[in-house]
């Protein structure tokens, strides 16, 4: 499977709600994930806390989509630009989140990933 092919499953996964199950198949147990703003975050069962308090902050999931992907695949480099529209509980919304994924990979896994996105007021 190419490196595309595994950011395209990846999306197609988390697209349909599977997040813990791609992290699982797709992140490495040592994962670095670094946020916009620079936190760092290590672990795949870190990734999987973080995204369960997010899912946990959701009053209501409006839609959401992937713009485009692309990969290097003898970098084993993927980059997945997407969205979502949420409303947060206790927020106005809907809210449109954009974001970039740089993902490095290694041995069929995640090693790292890199976020980039705007989020005023957040």
């Amino acid at each position: 499977m190419t490196y595309q092919e595994r950011a395209e499953k990846l999306a197609q996964m988390i697209g349909m709600g599977q997040m813990n199950e791609a992290i699982d198949e797709f992140y490495d147990d040592n994962v670095v994930i670094i946020e916009a703003n620079g936190d760092t975050f290590e672990t795949s069962a870190k990734q999987k806390e973080r995204v369960k308090e997010w899912q946990e902050g959701l009053e209501a999931m409006h839609g959401g989509g992937v713009s485009s992907i692309t990969s290097n695949e003898e970098a084993a480099v993927t980059v997945i630009e997407s969205y979502v529209e949420v409303t947060f509980k206790g927020a106005p919304g809907p809210y449109k989140f954009e974001e970039v994924a740089v993902q490095n990979w290694k041995d069929g896994k995640i090693v790292k990933e890199r976020f980039y996105y705007n989020a005023p007021g957040m």
